[in-house]
């Protein structure tokens, strides 16, 4: 079965009514026949007949055994770190979302959980950085917002080998383009907000495991913390599901053509896309993805804040706004934006300058989006010349 009608096929017909869309059970409790004897559903912070379905079509979509589905991406990562106790380590790669930083540095270390980063492209960069406390490995890839590209299948063979728990945060990729858990990871975990939703009209969290056991213990910490996904947001990222093969496969054919047209470019020192052949991890990204995504990041020669806020606030079709992933192109400017919980040193040691701007490519037209780019790059009074847009239709 194909990855495109596995995923139509993962949503199921209601059994009760035959109805092809998901029902939205919108209900707080459940009427019980005796006391603890009811229909598998006693409480909606519990369970949910259609958030349980969406954790059912997830774990199946990522080759996972049980999913939790949770009210925002950090809620998610929340519940994976309270996993650990006090006095464990976390080896996290050093480009990570601005958020996860926050929760990492600001809420958790003063539980007494310590976070080493480290540029986990590099394998023995990983070895060598776990300690007999480290209980996770924290991976982003491709990473927000540089793209780096880490080798699932090799730090799943390290994490195995010292009792560590691999984690990986997919929602880049989607699992449209690549699925951890088949290649040895323990726990995956989606900003569903993102993709999987893809109108950006929802905000959503998702933990896979690998592992019964492991899943029951996201579930038991989901009840216990309560940061549920409601039943109308768990229908939509299902609806959005529906559609995330065909959307992913246009996002990656625009990316393609932005980013080479980026590369190019005059007013541009570095782009940051796994599907160019010079992207530092290219070779990996295509072992381990069936495509390179829709996310594009680049720095501008001119390498101040003032000329990146000069392009992100003269575009007409990008929408200057933070989040990704959906029908319309969106850019940011991570460093005052995203990242900007970052301090600064620690964000340029991992590849975030002051220029450095995020493109979500959309499904627009992609012309219309190089065109757009290219006007706004004049702002910084540096054209692309005689450079024919065609070429790259």
């Amino acid at each position: 079965m194909s990855n495109a009608t596995q995923l139509i096929h993962s949503i199921p017909v209601d059994p009760l009514t035959g109805s092809i869309s998901v029902p939205i059970y919108q209900t707080s409790t459940y009427v019980q026949e005796a006391p603890g004897v009811n229909k598998g559903y006693d409480y909606a912070r519990s369970n949910n007949p259609t958030r349980e379905t969406l954790e059912n079509i997830i774990a199946k979509l990522e080759g996972g055994v049980k999913a939790s589905a949770f009210a925002s991406g950090l809620a998610a990562i929340d519940a994976v770190v309270k996993l650990l106790q006090s006095g464990d380590e976390i080896l996290a790669v050093d480009d990570i979302y601005g958020g996860a930083f926050r929760q990492f540095t600001h809420i958790y270390a003063k539980f007494g959980i310590k976070v080493n980063y480290v540029d986990t492209t590099g394998v023995a960069n990983v070895l060598d950085a776990i300690t007999p406390q480290t209980r996770l490995i924290w991976l982003e890839t491709p990473t927000n917002p540089t793209l780096k590209i880490s080798d699932i299948a090799a730090i799943a063979k390290i994490a195995k080998q010292h009792n560590v728990l691999l984690c990986v945060d997919n929602t880049f990729a989607s699992p449209a383009l690549q699925q951890p858990i088949k290649l040895g990871a323990d726990i995956v975990v989606h900003s569903a907000t993102k993709y999987l939703g893809g109108h950006s009209d929802l905000i959503a969290g998702l933990v896979i495991s690998a592992t019964q056991e492991l899943g029951e213990q996201i579930k038991f910490i989901q009840n216990a913390c309560g940061a549920i996904l409601s039943p109308h947001d768990s229908w939509l990222v299902i609806r959005g599901i529906e559609t995330l093969h065909l959307r992913v496969q246009q996002h990656c054919r625009n990316a393609q053509i932005v980013a080479e047209f980026l590369e190019t470019h005059p007013a541009i020192d570095k782009v940051y896309y796994p599907g160019l052949k010079t992207h530092l991890n290219h070779d990996i990204a295509a072992k381990q993805q069936s495509g390179f995504g829709g996310i594009i990041s680049f720095t501008l020669k001119t390498d101040t804040e003032a000329a990146a806020k000069d392009v992100v606030t003269n575009t007409q079709y990008f929408k200057l706004a933070e989040s990704l992933g959906g029908v319309k192109s969106l850019l940011c400017h991570p460093a005052t934006m995203t990242h900007k919980s970052i301090p600064a040193e620690k964000r340029h040691a991992a590849g975030v300058q002051d220029s450095l701007i995020r493109l979500s490519i959309g499904l627009e037209d992609a012309a219309d989006l190089v065109n757009d780019i290219d006007q706004a790059l004049a702002k910084i009074n540096i054209t692309a010349g005689d450079l024919k847009i065609a070429a790259f239709q």
